[in-house]
């Protein structure tokens, strides 16, 4: 039978951003947190505390392996890995409004961010979430790669990076399970939140649509710790889920 841990340690991948930070402030704040596991592409050391680690990791195949290796003595007490990693603009880097716009450079670091790094968390994490103790792991994809939902067009390759974020989610939780039966993954759509990733599109979201962090952070850990506690009785899964905990076609 799978069961839920009074205590376990929480894994935040991507823990820099505005997101990562409330969550990892939100889970903090639980009566089951026992440890929170923090890791970036950036030195984040100097925030430790009693409870919570940084580690450093700059999600190349060979630092992931290295990083998840100085985690093995946590193997069977995980029970939640939350997947901030993404990327929308920057260093020249902005959505493609039409096809004209499209260039190669872009398209691949956008996929690379958004779709890689999270899979190659997924599959390096897959030995240590095994267990007798349900696990949740949440990433961070986003409405617009639905493919069912796509009315507007534009917005190339974020669009195409979650979308096939969101298949390898949908292969990888047939793969876990059978491999870890425990595990259940989610892709979730935070909605637009007021953080540096989307502050350049803010103008045109509707009142009461821009969520602050910690309002994602909190909607997603509760809809973590329904999927836990549903564990035995649902499919093994993926779902894509937004804020409101609906669920959003893929």
């Amino acid at each position: 039978m799978i069961t839920t841990p009074n205590a376990a340690t929480t894994l935040v991948i991507g823990a820099s951003g505005a997101l990562a930070s409330a969550c990892i402030n939100a889970t903090s704040n639980m009566p089951d947190t026992g440890n929170i596991i923090a890791i970036s592409r950036q030195n984040l050391s100097e925030r430790k505390t009693s409870v919570i680690t940084y580690l450093e990791c700059d999600n190349s195949d060979k630092a992931i392996n290295e990083c998840v290796a100085k985690l093995v003595h946590l193997r069977g007490k995980i029970n939640r890995v939350i997947i901030c990693n993404g990327r929308l603009h920057g260093d020249g880097i902005k959505p493609e409004k039409r096809l004209e716009d499209l260039n190669t450079e872009t398209m691949l670091a956008i996929m690379e961010s958004n779709t890689v790094t999270p899979l190659l968390w997924i599959k390096a994490l897959a030995p240590l979430l095994k267990s007798e103790h349900a696990c949740v792991l949440a990433v961070f994809s986003a409405r617009i790669g639905s493919i069912g939902d796509n009315h507007l067009g534009g917005w190339y390759s974020y669009r195409m990076s979650k979308a096939a974020l969101n298949m390898g989610l949908r292969t990888a939780a047939i793969e876990y399970g059978r491999r870890a039966k425990n595990v259940r993954l989610i892709a979730f759509h935070p909605g637009t939140t007021d953080s540096p990733l989307s502050r350049p599109f803010q103008a045109g979201v509707p009142k009461g649509k821009l969520f602050t962090p910690d309002f994602v952070a909190n909607s997603l850990l509760k809809l973590m710790q329904q999927t836990a506690e549903e564990t035995n009785t649902s499919a093994a899964e993926a779902v894509f889920i937004d804020w409101d905990h609906k669920t959003i076609p893929w």
